[in-house]
């Protein structure tokens, strides 16, 4: 079957036309004759593929992996078109190759994961951007104009743009914007905070020193959280410096106890030391 190439004014001046090789192609039984027939509209309409794929270029994939997805997208086209329907093939293939590009782009150009809503607000974001620039010489266009132009709240002009930096990710050795000294991103990050488990450890301890009799929890709250010396608890409550010492650890050893074989799905309310005096 010979194709010939159309004459009359199309948006793809180069489009071939397929309609009675399609048509046969839906007829054949699989075998030889048929993959031959697909192997020739593939090759006709593979022009289209890469036009669309140039469309794509300088977004950080090459251009020869992007004509190779958009021959992938093709082949789909060209097996699942059904003529029956009276489409165009071009209006059925045009979609499907550029929907093949972008699932490459969301399936193996973005290292973080980003959802399908944030990525339409990228592209979005970066059409809109590219149009203004034309528009509004010398400098970038506000978040406002974008986001008058493209439709979107500047809420959502911002995770767009925010997006547009997450095709890859930096090192952490990676020298700060700005810094002279070879300051990087590893020396902004913070370390752990002790005091994050200080507040786990009084928390829990809580039910535990609600528990205790009353002049035990006096004791402890003069000695660690009003600082008082063994002495001046002992003169205060009138009781022996020694005899304070041995309430003290053995107020210490008890709650080391219950804390080690405290069940972890205890629900007591939380109770504040100096409040319990």
């Amino acid at each position: 079957m010979r194709i010939t190439v159309r004459t009359k004014q199309h948006p793809h001046d180069d489009a071939p036309d397929t309609a009675e090789s399609f048509d046969r192609f839906r007829s054949l039984p699989d075998g030889p004759e048929r993959q031959g027939l697909r192997d020739e509209i593939v090759q006709a309409w593979l022009p289209m593929a890469e036009r669309i794929a140039v469309r794509f270029r300088g977004r950080g994939e090459s251009l020869e992996d992007l004509c190779q997805v958009a021959a992938l997208g093709l082949v789909k086209a060209v097996d699942r078109y059904d003529p029956v329907r009276g489409n165009a093939f071009e209006s059925y293939a045009v979609p499907t190759i550029t929907g093949e590009i972008k699932r490459h782009f969301r399936d193996h150009m973005w290292v973080l994961h980003v959802p399908r809503r944030v990525q339409d607000l990228r592209n979005r974001v970066r059409s809109a951007t590219k149009d203004l620039s034309q528009e509004v010489s010398g400098r970038t266009p506000t978040v406002a104009e974008i986001a008058e132009y493209a439709h979107l709240s500047e809420a959502d002009v911002y995770i767009g743009m925010e997006a547009l930096e997450c095709f890859s990710t930096l090192s952490l050795d990676a020298e700060l914007q700005g810094s002279d000294d070879g300051f990087s991103l590893g020396d902004a990050l913070g370390g752990p905070d002790t005091g994050f488990d200080l507040v786990v450890d009084r928390e829990s301890v809580k039910p535990c020193l609600r528990a205790l009799p009353e002049r035990e929890r006096t004791i402890l709250y003069l000695r660690f959280f009003r600082g008082m010396t063994q002495s001046r608890i002992a003169q205060q409550l009138g009781i022996s410096q020694m005899h304070v010492s041995r309430l003290i650890s053995g107020c210490c050893a008890r709650l080391r106890e219950e804390m080690l074989t405290e069940p972890e799905d205890s629900a007591d309310e939380p109770a504040s030391p100096v409040g319990a005096v």
